[in-house]
């Protein structure tokens, strides 16, 4: 198992390098290491995987009843969907199935829902169901008054994001992946058949390059000599409200979808808060994560529409995210035979939910470039430590406690994460480089008190595990 932050890059030659290590680039790791004779290298800017639009979006499973019909993301998000439900029990990862309801708040809106009930039959998701006021308002007490009806659909999901992408960099580093973190990508040049990447580590070489480097997938793709498409960052904030508000909602609300995106929503989260957001902003800044009291102020102004009495609870975080949007309303998923090259850009908020059907289509793209895949094997399952709030946390399992009472002694008493968690963590396969990255594999410091009270302590941790 490897994984380098510093230091001298290998001086030997790849099979395979894959340029960002978020959820589609860790996938296509993942996928990749099906085929143990290809040397592979997954290559990530930061120090962790998932730093990017991973570990800052709505985290939905989708169904894909409402993508492009025909479009590769209908297609790619149809089959991950399926796959990653599937992977998601196998691999201890927190999904909640809640299902979701588009509210049509005036009469357009409402003559649009029997729209897409026939868009969502021809991307192959029957389910959907229309249903009248009356019954709305029985599954949702709580939604704002005024709602002409609403278009049910039972397939919807949250998911846990932070999990999804670690389980994915898990299992490619434990069969043979090389992950090198601190590594950006600079300069890039050809000789004799290899691709030659400076970073900032030294110079890595590779027969077969794959950029899913997300919001800079153009820049690395003219660096390619190609000027496909341009990524435009399109800004999402969301307002996280505390646990005491999730008896407030029982479904995902969604709007009716306008050309700009899926809209302003209110979700559940699989940690017990809600989520409202996000906003749809296009930025020149491809850095602009910060919130704004002007977008705040937004999602306030529509969420106390769509359910008043969330303006009531308290907030526990905002926080932003960029989508990767582009001219096209699809994936910019084109291979480059002549290269040895394969660009996986577009990726915007369905790619989590894409990632393993991606995945798959990445490496037929490579098999059809010339790569010898060589046989395919099962990869040993991973089991992850599941940050769903519905499932029980360690310190309640008295056996284990019994077993190692680290696990009973707590540290994050919001999220109720324990000694023995931190502990996990700091030795797990793929380990936390920072204090964000001990949250997102144990939710330490994201509770009520965004680590207030626990703070010194989880630092204290961090500091003596000398991560």
């Amino acid at each position: 198992m490897t994984v380098t932050v510093n230091g001298p890059l290998p001086s030997g030659s790849y099979d395979v390098a894959l340029v960002g290590a978020g959820v589609v680039g860790c996938a296509i790791a993942r996928e990749l290491a099906r085929r143990p004779h290809l040397r592979v290298a997954l290559v990530e800017a930061q120090d962790d995987v998932g730093q990017g639009t991973s570990k800052a979006n709505t985290a939905i499973l989708h169904t894909g009843f409402d993508a492009v019909p025909g479009s590769l993301e209908a297609r790619l998000v149809r089959e991950g969907a399926r796959q990653l439900a599937v992977y998601a029990r196998e691999s201890g990862i927190a999904v909640e199935p809640v299902g979701a309801l588009l509210v049509a708040w005036d009469e357009e809106q409402l003559a649009a829902l029997p729209h897409l009930a026939e868009k969502a039959v021809r991307n192959e998701y029957r389910a959907t169901r229309l249903i009248e006021p009356p019954e709305l308002y029985e599954r949702e007490p709580h939604l704002g008054p005024g709602a002409l009806g609403a278009l049910h659909v039972p397939g919807e999901s949250v998911i846990c994001p932070w999990t999804t992408t670690l389980a994915y960099a898990t299992q490619a580093v434990r069969h043979g992946v090389d992950l090198h973190l601190n590594s950006p990508v600079g300069g890039i040049s050809s000789r004799e058949g290899e691709h030659l990447l400076s970073t900032a580590r030294g110079t890595l070489r590779t027969r077969c390059l794959v950029n899913a480097v997300g919001l800079h997938a153009d820049i690395l793709d003219r660096r390619l000599g190609h000027h496909d498409f341009t990524v435009t960052p399109r800004r999402g904030q969301l307002i996280v409200f505390d646990k005491l508000a999730r008896d407030l909602l029982h479904h995902i609300l969604l709007p009716v979808p306008t050309a700009r995106g899926k809209g302003v929503l209110v979700t559940p989260t699989v940690y017990g808060n809600l989520l409202l957001g996000p906003t749809a902003e296009d930025l020149d800044d491809k850095r602009a994560t910060g919130s704004t009291a002007e977008g705040l102020a937004l999602l306030r102004e529509l969420g106390a529409r769509i359910l008043p009495a969330l303006l009531d609870e308290e907030v526990t975080a905002v926080y932003a995210g960029l989508r990767a949007a582009t001219e096209q309303d699809d994936y910019r998923i084109t291979a480059h035979p002549e290269q040895t090259y394969v660009t996986v850009g577009g990726i915007r908020s369905t790619g989590l939910t894409a990632s393993l059907a991606i995945a798959s289509h990445v490496t037929a793209l490579l098999a059809d470039m010339g790569l010898d895949l060589g046989p395919a094997r099962d990869l040993a399952p991973v089991r992850m430590p599941n940050l769903g709030e519905t499932h029980p946390r360690p310190h309640r399992n008295a056996r284990l406690v019994a077993a190692d009472p680290e696990y009973g002694t707590l540290v994050c008493h919001c999220e109720r994460v324990s000694r023995g968690e931190i502990r996990d963590a700091f030795t797990s396969t793929v380990p936390p480089r920072n204090l964000d990255g001990l949250r997102r594999r144990t939710r330490a410091r994201a509770g009520r008190c965004q680590g207030f009270y626990c703070g010194a302590a989880v630092r204290e941790l961090f500091e003596g595990a000398g991560a």
